[in-house]
């Protein structure tokens, strides 16, 4: 199959367009022709060597993806070979930047043919991240106010959505060209962080979600009101510790399974949430997508149209 391959850490130009053996499904697997991968932040970071994991080269980078079941494994009787499905692999797992890969078939759920592969494929990764965050995590309540940070990147942009069908007052953070996209999401209130500081005209909030990390989420802890809730994606600088003790500090285990991809569709269907704007490429062009990416001024989602 064809792949895009990590030869190692560095800059973009160590993702290659190449050949890679095809995957086998095993017991209790599948193995899905992809059509759409998506390209999330972490991918550069692991390009990078951020994640002091220890890579063996060459390296499939990519989490989420869209395709159709072409190999059902042994024990596998709830998919078959024809069926279009999404996810995102299991933590620790990647390899979406190619034309097959092989996923436990409990953690995908169909798709439905009225979402695009690509739409599928944006949704994965950034629908699972935000409803572990504010459902299961922040709990958040109709009535609280909540300050998402970066509300233009995918993410945050789904957190905005579900956060207004969830009876939240959401207040955004975002540079001054997508103001009007955070607020065509349901954004109540929006913050141009390149020209005004968050915390001299933001306070009282129930919850902070943080999906800028840095100073940013340094900052946060000064407009939670007491018993708040700060809940991040994005980390801290190295060594810090919270300025608040009458604060939660949360961070989402963001766990694979078909419930959480379904409660996606189910928010898609009731109209609650739509697909982010998309920015596509082509596998051949892996590195000019992540040089997009890692300048992280990226409205919405990159997403690989692989078939």
């Amino acid at each position: 199959m064809k792949a895009v391959l990590l030869t190692n850490h560095g800059g973009p130009e160590m993702l290659h367009y190449g050949e890679a053996p095809d995957p086998i499904a095993g017991p209790g697997e599948v193995v899905v022709d992809i059509h759409a991968a998506s390209v999330n932040a972490a991918d550069y970071k692991v390009r990078l060597g951020s994640n002091r994991s220890t890579l063996t080269f060459p390296y499939i980078l990519g989490r989420d993806f869209s395709g159709v079941v072409s190999t059902v494994g042994a024990g596998v009787t709830d998919l078959k070979v024809g069926d279009t499905v999404f996810g995102v692999l299991d933590q620790g797992m990647e390899g979406a930047y190619a034309e097959k890969l092989a996923i436990k078939a409990a953690i995908i759920a169909k798709k439905p043919d009225s979402l695009g592969h690509a739409e599928a494929a944006a949704m994965a990764l950034t629908g699972l991240t935000a409803l572990w965050a504010l459902e299961d995590t922040a709990r958040l309540k109709a009535g609280e106010t909540i300050l998402i940070q970066g509300g233009a990147g995918g993410v945050a942009g789904f957190g905005i959505q579900l956060a207004k069908h969830l009876g939240a007052t959401v207040i955004t953070t975002a540079s001054a060209n997508n103001h009007d996209y955070v607020r065509s999401l349901g954004a109540d209130r929006v913050i141009d962080y390149n020209a005004e500081d968050f915390t001299k005209t933001v306070s009282d909030c129930d919850v902070v979600f943080d999906t800028v990390g840095g100073t940013v989420q340094v900052r946060s802890y000064e407009v939670l009101k007491p018993g708040g809730r700060l809940v991040w994606v994005a980390a801290a600088p190295e060594g810090f510790q919270p300025s608040r003790q009458d604060v939660q500090t949360l961070r989402p285990g963001v766990a694979r399974d078909r419930k959480h991809l379904e409660r996606i569709l189910e928010l898609l269907e009731g109209r609650a949430v739509w697909p982010p704007e998309i920015l596509r490429y082509r596998l051949t062009a892996a590195a000019e997508a992540h040089r997009v990416s890692e300048a992280r001024h990226l409205r919405g989602k990159l997403v690989f149209e692989v078939r």
